[in-house]
């Protein structure tokens, strides 16, 4: 008797192992189908690529304050204009801080991503804390950052611009009232108040909020002209003048 119940439960044990195989097995092949079908976004040749990092808790205007402004440069002539996509650690939607859900249109762990020409870091809920503990995250903006053109952050973002050791011999600003702890964090950086944003070298940092239109339009003004970002700002009822924007420019 005691070695029919040992019998029936080897059985047992070896038929949980085999289907926790097959189930394994079968996520595995699941996955890998959806990855073979996943659409990605049509990126047109001769534009700027900019990528815009995105993470659960993202917040809503950093995010499309300048995604609006660069996509609406499509519909400008004569200028080399922007492909704007998403980048994110994973394909499931990330939700925004506001609740807002978006379907990254990439995953920059297991996609192979198209050159980027310009990284744009917008504030997350945690942005002070546990986002600066995330390495693979961290490694991405420093493997980004070796070829782009620039790297620009709002609000926020300046914290994982800093963390991943990209603003050491620059000068930048933040979130106006998180730019003494920003300081605290990293006390060697030249951190700057009383401004809407400081563009050093390849590094644009803004103070966020609404202003991070301001930010994306003075790129579009360096990159394309003062009438084009005027154009840009004209068509989301922005008044647009740089000389009357605080702002940095270091060189």
């Amino acid at each position: 008797m005691k070695y029919i119940l040992y019998t029936l439960t080897f059985i047992l044990l070896t038929s949980c192992k085999n289907s926790n195989k097959n189930n394994a097995s079968h996520d595995e092949v699941l996955k890998q189908v959806q990855q073979d079908n996943k659409k990605f976004p049509k990126l047109e040749p001769n534009r700027y690529n900019v990528a815009f990092l995105i993470m659960e808790g993202t917040y809503n205007t950093e995010l499309t304050a300048p995604y609006d402004i660069f996509q609406h440069t499509i519909y400008r002539e004569g200028i080399k204009a922007m492909n704007v996509f998403t980048v994110a650690n994973t394909d499931d939607p990330i939700t925004t801080f506001e609740g807002m859900r978006i379907l990254p249109d990439f995953n920059y762990v297991t996609d192979s991503l198209p050159k980027i020409d310009i990284l744009v870091v917008p504030s997350a809920e945690h942005h002070l804390d546990s986002d600066l503990e995330d390495e693979i995250m961290l490694n991405f903006v420093k493997e980004i950052d070796k070829n782009a053109l620039f790297v620009t952050s709002h609000c926020d973002g300046a914290f994982v611009l800093a963390k991943a050791g990209l603003l050491e011999q620059s000068v930048s600003t933040t979130f106006p009232s998180d730019i003494n702890q920003m300081k605290e964090m990293f006390p060697t950086l030249d951190i700057r108040k009383d401004v809407l944003f400081v563009h050093d070298g390849k590094y644009i940092t803004s103070a966020g909020g609404a202003k991070s239109f301001e930010a994306a339009l003075y790129l579009c003004e360096y990159l394309y002209g003062k009438s084009i970002a005027q154009s840009l700002a004209a068509g989301l009822v922005i008044d647009w003048d740089l000389e009357k924007v605080p702002h940095l420019l270091i060189k």
